[in-house]
């Protein structure tokens, strides 16, 4: 889509500014994206706005992702907000806990912009295909 207007919302949350900008460039021509340096930033924007998706990492300071995905699906007003966790992160058990606290994706950093697009295609909300 070409109309900036009608774009789904993105929201990117990683603590590190190299990760932010590397995503935020592969998403930019796409979608409209948002970027967070923390889980309580994070939360916060989302309570303001409820984006169409989010990209979040696990390990940050203070909160990690798998807390902000807990608090997210605990709230009505965020719970349908379909959540991709981003991470260096690769075990089986990292992987399982994202699915339990659901999770619709998982994706190894370095990422991948194909299999980028496509989780996110597989996650998005429906009506936004």
């Amino acid at each position: 889509m070409s109309d900036p207007e009608l774009r789904q919302e993105i929201l990117v949350v990683d603590d590190t500014p190299d990760n932010l900008s590397l995503i935020s460039g592969i998403l930019k021509e796409r979608f409209k994206v948002k970027v967070a340096t923390g889980g309580e930033k994070a939360l916060a924007i989302c309570a303001a706005k409820a984006p169409s998706l989010i990209l979040l990492d696990i390990m940050m300071p203070e909160m990690d992702g798998f807390e902000v995905c807990r608090r997210l699906k605990a709230s009505p007003a965020t719970a349908s907000i379909p959540v991709i966790f981003l991470s260096a992160l690769a075990t089986e058990d990292d992987r399982a806990q994202a699915l339990r606290l659901g999770a619709t994706g998982f994706l190894v950093k370095p990422v991948d912009p194909d299999a980028l697009f496509a989780a996110i295609a597989l996650s998005a909300p429906v009506g936004t295909r």
